[in-house]
């Protein structure tokens, strides 16, 4: 009896064992699921650049000498600051400062001259004047009174003449003026010399028509930036003028700037081998953001172009196809799939509308081919 009572509860318990061992090794291995909660918040509609975009000058200027010559006078370094009108580059000019300085000369003395034969033209008609008072009273001789009134209007002709030859030395010193200063070149604007192609005392030539040459001097305003990157057409659409903007760029890592679309170009660029895109022009909203500002900067832009404001949100990368979501249910060791609406979205977050609670725990990993409904799932362990 005893060894009867034994033998089955060998029995049982190698059976037991081996069930237990059946049921180890052939249930399911639970999935490892990556989980985010639901949260409350803001989320944005946004657009963003398909390619990087430019940091650029409001004002920049490559600027040439409009006249070949020797440069005689240098007087700027990369870097300087100059402000508008300061001498950046003169030729050498002496013959046409001689010139200007005759001309000049030549005005004077034709003004002196011209004085000169006015003043005698009215006192010629003063004359003239009184003597054809007397002449009505026969005072004076019909002959007398020709002589006066023909020596008067000689004399005013002669007063006419003169003013046209002041205006033509005037004309001619205007002439050597506007060559002369071809031969300098001045600052349009203030702003900070950021390159300069020419050395003193090398000789320079304008460039041909239609044949683009490299600059003498390249000045840039640095008081004022704005950012141009292209938008793919089928955003473009939606974007107004405007519209609040957020800029980031690699030299600023970690830091937005607040900025506002100024300009949508008014065509399409349409490059071989390259999406279809629209240049979107954005400034920058605190004066104090450009201090450190370079021309050139990579940068992006993300134009805003809707706001829902203390809303459930939840990654957007957890939002399958179809508006699927699969939510982890941490006590019962299970994902669950579950249809929703949504909202708002853009690359981060997006509107959740119903389908989900807050403080739920969804899973963002949903490239895992083993995820399914109610599949057995763990919590993937964070990276420290």
């Amino acid at each position: 009896m005893f060894k009867s009572f034994l033998r089955w509860t060998m029995v049982i318990i190698i059976g037991a064992g081996i069930s237990f061992l059946i049921w180890r090794y052939t249930r399911p291995v639970p999935v490892e699921v990556a989980v985010k909660p639901v949260t409350r918040g803001t989320v944005e509609r946004t657009v963003a650049n398909t390619r990087a975009g430019t940091v650029k000058a409001c004002r920049r200027a490559k600027l040439s000498p409009s006249a070949g010559g020797q440069i005689a006078s240098l007087p700027i370094k990369e870097g300087e600051l100059v402000k508008k009108g300061d001498l950046l580059l003169q030729l050498w000019n002496d013959d046409l400062t001689a010139q200007a300085v005759l001309a000049e000369r030549e005005v004077v003395s034709a003004r002196s001259r011209s004085r000169s034969a006015c003043l005698r033209a009215e006192v010629s008609q003063r004359n003239a004047n009184r003597i054809l008072k007397l002449r009505e009273s026969n005072v004076v001789s019909e002959e007398r009174t020709d002589n006066a009134v023909s020596q008067a209007a000689a004399l005013a002709a002669e007063c006419q003449a003169t003013q046209t030859e002041v205006g033509v030395s005037e004309a001619r010193l205007a002439v050597i003026k506007a060559n002369l200063d071809r031969t300098r070149l001045v600052a349009p604007f203030n702003g900070v010399i950021a390159e300069i192609n020419v050395e003193l005392f090398e000789y320079v030539t304008p460039s041909p028509v239609g044949v683009a040459t490299v600059p003498a001097v390249d000045i840039i305003d640095n008081t004022c930036f704005y950012v141009t990157a292209p938008i793919d057409e089928v955003d473009a659409a939606d974007i107004r003028v405007g519209m609040p903007a957020r800029v980031t760029m690699d030299a600023f890592s970690g830091r937005s700037f607040k900025g506002k679309v100024h300009r949508i170009a008014d065509y399409v660029l349409d490059i071989e081998k390259q999406a279809r895109t629209v240049d979107v022009e954005v400034t920058f909203g605190n004066p104090e953001d450009i201090d450190n500002l370079l021309a050139g900067y990579s940068a992006d832009i993300e134009i805003i172009l809707d706001v829902r404001r203390d809303v459930l949100r939840l990654p957007t990368e957890a939002v399958m196809e179809g508006r699927r979501i699969y939510v982890f249910l941490p006590d019962q060791g299970k994902v669950e799939a579950r249809n929703t609406r949504i909202g708002l979205s853009n690359w981060d977050l997006t509107e959740l509308i119903e389908g989900i609670g807050p403080d739920e725990l969804v899973v963002v990993n949903v490239d895992n081919p083993e995820l399914e409904d109610g599949a057995a799932a763990v919590r993937l362990k964070e990276k420290p």
